[in-house]
């Protein structure tokens, strides 16, 4: 039997561990993923949000290692979505009397609409639950990041379960920030804004602002969805997460392109070095190596964003058309951010300038007016032209 693990006494983490996933929505998760449900042990047994379906004997497992799953009287849906919901079905078979609670409308709604009328209580910001010595206070948190969203508080315990806020995709045998490397931690949940949350900043910007208005002493562990749960380090993932939805940019620059023959390659780094010549960190992302979600991670609080692609078939190469469209989906809109086109050509410049026009409808500020261009192979000349106009970019 697989064991729960306990994070408060009579509060229990009793999620799964899927060590082997490597993509969730289009971005890497290296680290594998956790599916994040929590036990809590009161006059009323209570689950905060179950697992993917396919963890199912996980979640059935580590649940029976504390309390017969017939017994749950509550269960928490904090989310709609597959990850988060997928055993409701699973727990309401086991257990028919559970009442199910989720918010209004929307986590009705779409628990309805994939499972059925299993019988919902629909909640809103300012609804609490007495389970016994606990009263769990429920807080909508619509668009971080579906419509449904919302966070559940037990002041008894001082734990925030804060569903996909605060997250990590991060697989581990250990459950807590302090148990793991922090570094990797930090990095993942950065990771996880920068391509799950990044759309809904303003919305996550007031999530945190009601987390940090339960006060300074309010939270002894913020438990999340996917990750490990946090202790010892509440106060940097808050912080983290002002600057996250703070917009705010670093001048700093990031050059995302890929190359038939070289030539856009040479024109990438020409480019890199007109950033480092004016003491400007830059980081080159080749697409042939390196995943759009990772160049997300980097894009986060860059101020320049420099994209290059060579003509393919009067089209920029599939792969840049993909990272500009994935980009583009997660609203990369910022008046402060500067946004450059370049790459090379052989009859005409169709693929640097469908890359200009591509940043300029996802919203970039595009101040040298067109792509800089090359035609065939640049030679040091040209190269040094190349970076000339960069540096006259940047000002």
């Amino acid at each position: 039997m697989l064991t729960a693990v306990q994070i408060k006494p009579d509060v229990y983490w009793v999620g799964g561990v899927d060590w082997n996933a490597r993509s969730f929505h289009g971005y890497t998760t290296e680290d594998g993923i956790t599916y994040n449900a929590y036990l809590i042990m009161d006059e009323k047994v209570t689950l905060i949000d179950t697992a993917k379906i396919t963890f199912k004997d996980e979640l059935l497992s580590r649940i029976s290692s504390i309390v017969d799953p017939s017994k749950i009287d509550v269960l928490v849906a904090n989310h709609v979505e597959m990850d988060h919901s997928g055993n409701v079905p699973t727990i309401k078979a086991a257990a028919p009397d559970c009442e199910i609670y989720c918010s209004a409308p929307q986590g009705v709604k779409g628990l309805t609409a994939h499972y059925g009328d299993l019988g919902y209580h629909g909640v809103k910001s300012g609804d609490t639950l007495c389970i016994g010595k606990r009263t769990l206070a429920f807080v909508q948190t619509p668009m971080v990041h579906w419509p449904d969203n919302m966070v559940t508080y037990d002041a008894y315990d001082k734990i925030l379960f804060s569903n996909d806020a605060f997250g990590q995709h991060f697989a581990s045998s250990a459950r807590f920030d302090d148990e793991n490397d922090f570094n990797e931690v930090m990095r993942q949940a950065r990771k996880y804004y920068a391509n799950i949350v990044q759309p809904y900043g303003r919305q996550a910007a007031a999530a945190l602002a009601a987390v940090r208005g339960l006060g300074p002493d309010a939270i002894d562990l913020i438990a999340p969805a996917h990750g490990v749960v946090w202790r010892s380090h509440v106060a940097d993932i808050l912080d983290a997460y002002d600057g996250f939805t703070s917009g705010k940019l670093e001048e700093k620059a990031i050059v995302v392109y890929d190359s038939m023959w070289n030539s856009t390659d040479l024109m990438a780094r020409a480019v890199v070095d007109a950033f480092l010549a004016k003491g400007i960190p830059c980081q080159l992302m080749d697409l042939k190596v390196t995943h759009v979600s990772d160049c997300m991670d980097a894009f986060l609080d860059c101020r320049y964003v420099c994209v290059g692609s060579p003509t393919l078939n009067s089209q920029m190469l599939p792969t840049v058309a993909g990272f500009l469209t994935y980009m583009k989906g997660l609203s990369p809109k910022n008046a402060d951010r500067e946004g450059l086109a370049f790459g090379s050509y052989g009859w005409a410049p169709l693929g640097p300038n469908n890359v200009e026009k591509a940043m300029e409808e996802a919203g970039f500020q595009m101040p040298v007016g067109k792509a800089i261009t090359v035609n065939w192979i640049p030679d040091q000349t040209i190269l040094d032209e190349t970076k000339a106009k960069v540096e006259a970019f940047i000002g």
